[in-house]
Parts: C-alpha cells; sequence; structure tokens
C-alpha cells in the first residue's frame, strides 16, 4: 500500500468558484491530479489525501467535524487574509494560508512536495453484515488472525464496534483473559497511543490486540470519538485495523465506515439476505469507493455468487462454502483457523486487497 499517496489527488474543499479554479490551475501546474468535494468530507479521504486545499468556510466546518490534524493542510482565500482567516487556519492545523490568484505559484510550490499522510501506513477494514446472522464477526476475527500472513512482522487490532454481539474477545477464547474493554477504555485528549493500546488489550498468539466490548449490565457502545482515536492510533503505527460494525447503531457504524479503506459485507446465499444487503449496501456505497461482498454458503435454493454479484452490483470476493466443527470450535476455547479453511481463504482474499492498496 502506497503509504506516501504520491499518486493520490489532491483534496479541495471550496465552494468559491473561483478559488476552484486557482486551485485546479495550482494542481494542473504541480503535475497533481485533484479531488473537489463538499462538506462534509469523509475522513478517509482527509486523511490520505496528500494535501489538502480549502476556503475559510470549508476549514470550520472541518474543524468542527473534528477532523485531525494533518501536514499538507493549505488554507486559500480571494482576498486579503485577516484576523479570521489567520484563527481558522490555526484552529484547522493549515502550514500556509494564500491569497489566489497572486499565490498561485506559492501553492504549486507546496502541493509539489511529497508529504506522508498524517494518519500512517497501516490499512483499516470495516466488515459489516448483510443482515443478522451472516458472520460478518467471524470473518472479522478471521482476517485479525490472518493478516500476519499477508503482512508480516506487523500487529492487528481488532476492534469491536457491536456491543450487542457478546464480546469479541468470546468469539476467539480470551475472554478470560486479563486486558481492557471498551467499558474500561478511557481516551483522553481524542488520542491514544498504540503502544499503550496493544500492552493493555488482551491478545491472541502476540500479533493480535482485541478491544471488544462488554458483556452484562447493560451494553456500553464506543463513543465516536473514542474509536476514531483508536482506529487512528492503529493506523498510525501501521496496525492492520480490523473493525466489526453493527447494522443497529448507525452513529458508530457511520464512524467506523467513514474511517475504513475497504468495506467488505457478508452476505448469506440466500435471496431475503441479499435483499437485505441490498438495501444496506444502498446506504453505504454512495459515499464509500471500495465495496466489496464476501457470501456465506450454503444456498438453499441453489443462489450462485455471479448472481449475487449482479443483484447488488458489486463484486464478490469470495465465496465461503460451509466449514466442519466451526460453530463447535467456536463453543469450545474460540475461533482457531484450519490450514485449508474456507474462512481462512476468503480472509486471505480481503487482506490482498489491502496489500494492494485498492479495491
Amino acid at each position: 500500500m502506497d503509504t506516501t499517496n504520491a499518486g493520490s489527488p489532491v483534496l479541495a474543499i471550496t465552494s468559491d468558484e473561483e478559488l476552484a479554479a486557482g486551485i485546479r490551475r495550482a494542481c494542473a501546474a504541480a503535475d497533481r491530479d485533484v479531488q473537489e468535494l463538499p462538506v462534509p468530507v469523509p475522513r478517509r479521504v482527509w486523511a490520505r489525501a496528500p494535501h489538502v486545499v480549502l476556503d475559510t468556510a470549508a476549514a470550520r466546518a472541518c474543524r468542527d467535524a473534528d477532523l485531525p490534524r494533518r501536514a499538507g493542510i493549505h488554507l486559500v482565500s480571494g482576498g486579503v487574509a485577516g484576523l479570521a482567516e489567520w484563527q481558522t487556519a490555526a484552529a484547522v492545523g493549515a502550514e500556509s494560508v494564500l491569497v489566489l490568484p497572486l499565490g498561485e505559484p506559492d501553492l504549486v510550490v507546496a502541493l509539489a512536495r511529497r508529504v506522508e499522510a498524517a494518519s500512517g501506513s497501516g490499512p483499516v477494514v470495516a466488515v459489516v453484515g448483510g443482515r443478522g446472522g451472516a458472520g460478518a464477526s467471524t470473518l472479522a476475527a478471521a482476517l485479525a488472525l490472518t493478516a500476519e500472513t499477508r503482512f508480516p512482522g506487523r500487529r492487528a487490532l481488532l476492534v469491536d464496534c457491536d456491543s450487542t454481539g457478546g464480546g469479541l474477545d468470546l468469539l476467539l477464547g480470551v475472554e478470560h483473559r486479563p486486558g481492557l474493554r471498551w467499558p474500561s477504555l478511557i481516551v483522553e485528549a481524542g488520542a491514544v497511543s498504540a503502544s499503550a493500546l496493544h500492552a493493555a488489550l488482551p491478545g491472541v498468539g502476540g500479533s493480535v490486540s482485541v478491544l471488544s466490548c462488554g458483556r452484562g449490565s447493560g451494553p456500553v457502545e464506543p463513543g465516536e470519538a473514542a474509536l476514531t482515536a483508536v482506529v487512528e492510533a492503529g493506523r498510525a503505527a501501521g496496525d492492520i485495523v480490523v473493525c466489526d460494525v453493527p447494522r443497529q447503531s448507525r452513529s458508530v457504524a457511520d464512524v467506523a465506515l467513514g474511517l475504513a479503506d475497504v468495506v467488505v459485507v457478508v452476505v448469506r446465499a440466500q435471496v431475503r439476505a441479499v435483499a437485505a444487503a441490498g438495501s444496506l449496501i444502498a446506504g453505504i456505497a454512495p459515499d464509500h469507493p471500495n465495496v466489496v461482498v464476501v457470501v456465506r454458503g450454503p444456498s438453499p435454493g441453489g443462489l450462485r455468487s455471479g448472481e449475487v454479484a449482479d443483484l447488488l452490483g458489486l463484486p464478490v470476493l469470495a465465496t465461503m462454502r460451509p466449514e466442519p466443527g466451526l460453530a463447535t470450535a467456536l463453543e469450545r476455547g474460540g475461533l482457531r483457523l484450519a490450514r485449508r479453511s474456507p474462512l481462512r481463504r476468503a480472509a486471505g482474499a480481503v487482506l490482498d486487497i489491502l496489500a494492494g492498496g485498492a479495491a
């Protein structure tokens, strides 16, 4: 995955056509593509762009949306920058304030520079079930367990976003291991250390750390700011971050989906399940460029993966046939993946996309 984002487009955020034209000219002169978006801007786009160019109104909106500070932000104005512009630039973390069109040469120089993305190099994948009982949590856990085979030497951070799912620590069989769960995690000042997270969380095999929701005394779902801080910390540390996303809690789901590089929808090979997944995907796909489908068999009516792809209008990345002994393993000691496991192969297909950088 390209961690410097040298080939990614510059992100331009402005409703002023004259400023937008100036940004386009500067990007062309710097040999940069440009992506123009209105606010609100998806977090993954904000984090991955090599540079962000925005006007004062857009900068205020991004600040109010709590988008993380990062390198390579440039504030542009159509007139002399006053106190309000400089204050807004400071609040959003802009490294330059430029008046266009006079400042276009300076913007060209700034855009030509190679800037590391503030969010680091770790890929983030969100897994969501197209319908209840699809097996999304199991696939999310399999992704974390398999990650080291595609990303040697890097750790996986498995983030449980579903407070009603019973806890991913239970699914992995580490529910009795000491460590923090969501109800006990306190994130101060909107930031958290990845190394501190790994040290505090229960783990599997030395390379996987699990941040699980708790059980009993009422479900406690992650806060949006805390979830963002955890995922961004893992990304910045180069971890493979896997989020198990709920279908019910839209606020938490929207945060996790917005941070993800790839969204995986797990669909059972049944007509009603595909119909339910279609409704879910209709709410995701317009805002996310990388959505793929994993189909879980068997199909009682003979529904094929190609037909599922046609019905959903999305590529089917993998089809998982029934796995003997899986249900028993989950009940007795937690998920363990056999070498030729269909679940392992499906996880490998998703990880190949992450390693390649695009769906």
